[in-house]
């Protein structure tokens, strides 16, 4: 009975995004001048180095990094705290809380059909172009299989991070500006923007054991692994990683929710 309640809101959500052609396509091309700004602002940094290779990555690596987060951040990009805002000042929550599932598994699988959408529509298309670009420069062996595995894991990861975030406007009238700053932190201290190798030793440390790198750098890593037969040993950890925080966010932001849920004021009420 779940599985058919949550595959319906799946495909509700194709169907929605399947209506929004024009913004997927404004966004692409948006995302086209972000990478064209990318590639020339990487272009001078290597060549200011002096080498081909920086902290272990060339330029053609380097590229096909950041290319394929801005791909997969389109992928795993969620909207829960607008719409979260939005409908705690419209009154729209009181319908959602009275649903016959519960709010987090229903804001989940409410956004599952997007996710499809803009899997099938950029990260895709973007794949195949970097391939054809870089002749094949990605093994196509079974890191493909293990990538998949680590962007489920992420898309929870990154998931959890909105929902917590996305309670505190329980508390708060405002929440543009938290939002923009989760948004800055993940984008950072994920790799998103900046691949984790670029990062000094003692910050690099850090970084690897805090929940960001699990929504970007660990799913970008296990794809570009260059050795395909050995790949298990790498990704293991990697996925443990992931799972650890997939519970303890899951833990944290249900507890979170439920003892912030009962504090809900709409419209004054």
């Amino acid at each position: 009975m779940n599985m058919r309640r949550h595959l319906a809101l799946t495909r509700a959500g194709i169907m929605e995004s399947l209506q929004y052609r024009l913004s997927t396509a404004v966004t692409l091309f948006a995302n086209l001048i972000y990478l064209v700004l990318v590639y020339f602002l990487w272009k001078a940094i290597y060549d200011s180095a002096g080498t081909d290779v920086v902290n272990g990555m060339t330029f053609t690596d380097t590229m096909i990094y950041l290319i394929l987060a801005t791909a997969l951040f389109n992928f795993l990009e969620m909207f829960v705290v607008w719409d979260m805002s939005r409908s705690i000042q419209s009154g729209k929550i009181i319908l959602d809380l009275l649903k016959p599932m519960k709010f987090r598994e229903y804001t989940f699988w409410s956004y599952s059909g997007g996710h499809v959408i803009q899997f099938v529509l950029t990260f895709i298309p973007t794949f195949i172009v970097v391939m054809i670009v870089t002749h094949g420069a990605i093994n196509m062996g079974v890191n493909l299989l293990y990538f998949i595995v680590a962007t489920i894991f992420a898309l929870i990861v990154n998931f959890n991070m909105e929902m917590i975030v996305a309670t505190i406007c329980l508390y708060t009238e405002s929440t543009w500006g938290i939002n923009i700053v989760k948004e800055t932190v993940v984008l950072l201290l994920s790799g998103a923007s900046i691949p984790l190798a670029f990062f000094p030793e003692a910050m690099r440390k850090i970084v690897d054991y805090l929940p960001f790198r699990a929504v970007y750098d660990i799913p970008l890593t296990i794809l570009l692994q260059k050795d395909g037969t050995d790949t298990i040993k790498g990704v293991l950890p990697m996925y443990g990683l992931q799972l650890a925080w997939i519970v303890i966010l899951t833990i944290c932001g249900t507890l979170f929710w439920k003892h912030a849920v009962r504090k809900i004021t709409v419209n004054g009420g």
